[in-house]
């Protein structure tokens, strides 16, 4: 039973206003409290700030054309108009859907330049030298800068290729389920491991005649194969660090320094900072997550009501004098508009 419909029409209105509004303040009161949290670690933690992936901004701009073609559906409906009500109405509802494919765009993009919601910022497993280290054509690789290097060059070209290929085969696949059979013959390329370089035997690594690579050794090569594979280095972000991102510990930036973070002033970090600022977790890609996957979780539910419209609208449920329920649902997705702005400004400004 739908006590509404034996009330009147100005009190069920203003009931169904105050509802909306409540909901409104709810949600800023839950992202206020967030984008508190967010400031106060920002300077007691390790903090990467990065730019804002480019979907982002596109996703800014369908939620904004979304508004204001939601803003010309109500027009029009006041007007009687309702051939151009259907037509605005389902143009809200695609640019609403543009908003979240733009969204997860997005969260792939930050994914490519290593920004995860859940990872250290130091590459904490497989790092290149500890222990295997790779010989191409006689020569070294090494790492300086968090880049690879080879006769005091960067990797690049066919030589990151080989390097990426012959690494690559110990990524467990169909092919080698275990990743610990070599299935690429690569004659110019040899394996080290703690400075001794690695005998082939029937296509298994072995340390000396008798003693084969252990599991746990395979371990740190599978993890070595997928840092190299994804371009890292010793930072899981990927990228140059003080160009594409730059990180910052208890507000102080920090440089990479003999393959160690240390404060760009100099002054070197103690023992104890530097193990926190390598092993703990990056809160500012945690938080990102969090304010954007809200706020979009948020747009799905609004979405949902935004179709319901949409096929009343075909219904014909609405004239110039009953669009209430189109009025207090525009009002609510203008409020989410709004907010992704004040999020988006937020994470430009203040991330």
């Amino acid at each position: 039973m739908d006590l509404s419909k034996d009330k009147d029409p100005v009190i069920n209105e203003k009931m169904k206003k105050n509802l909306v509004y409540v909901s409104i303040f709810s949600i800023i009161m839950f992202f206020a409290g967030l984008s508190s949290a967010y400031i106060v670690l920002m300077g007691d933690s390790i903090w990467v700030k990065a730019a804002m992936p480019r979907a982002f901004w596109w996703s800014s701009l369908m939620i904004l054309l979304s508004s204001v073609s939601f803003i010309l559906a109500i027009t029009l409906a006041k007007k009687n108009q309702l051939t151009g009500l259907k037509a605005f109405m389902s143009i809200t509802l695609i640019l609403g859907l543009l908003f979240v494919y733009f969204q997860f765009q997005g969260f792939n993009q930050l994914k490519e330049k290593g920004i995860y919601g859940t990872s250290t910022v130091m590459v904490s497993e497989g790092k290149y030298g500890a222990p295997f280290e790779v010989q191409i054509n006689g020569d070294f690789v090494y790492v300086e800068d968090n880049s690879y290097k080879l006769n005091d060059k960067p990797l690049t070209g066919k030589n990151f290729d080989l390097f990426n290929s012959y690494l690559g085969q110990f990524i467990p696949s169909k092919k080698n389920p275990l990743g610990q059979t070599l299935t690429k013959n690569i004659s110019n390329v040899d394996l080290f491991y703690e400075g001794e370089k690695l005998m082939v035997k029937n296509n298994s690594l072995y340390i000396n005649d008798s003693t084969q690579l252990g599991p746990s050794d395979f371990k740190l090569l599978h993890y070595l194969a997928q840092n190299v594979n994804a371009k890292r280095v010793d930072l899981v972000p990927i990228g140059q660090l003080g160009k594409d991102y730059t990180i910052w510990y208890k507000g102080e930036e920090l440089v990479m320094k003999k393959r160690k973070l240390t404060r760009k002033n100099g002054k070197p970090l103690s023992n104890y900072e530097l193990n926190e600022a390598e092993r703990t977790r990056d809160n500012a890609s945690s938080f990102l997550y969090l304010l954007t996957y809200a706020h979009l979780l948020h747009i799905l539910v609004a979405l949902i009501y935004l179709l319901r419209i949409v096929v009343k609208t075909f219904k014909n449920t609405f004239d110039s004098k009953n669009h209430l329920s189109l009025r207090l649902t525009s009002i609510f997705w203008h409020f989410l508009g709004l907010l992704w702005g004040y999020l988006i400004l937020f994470l430009v400004f203040i991330h």
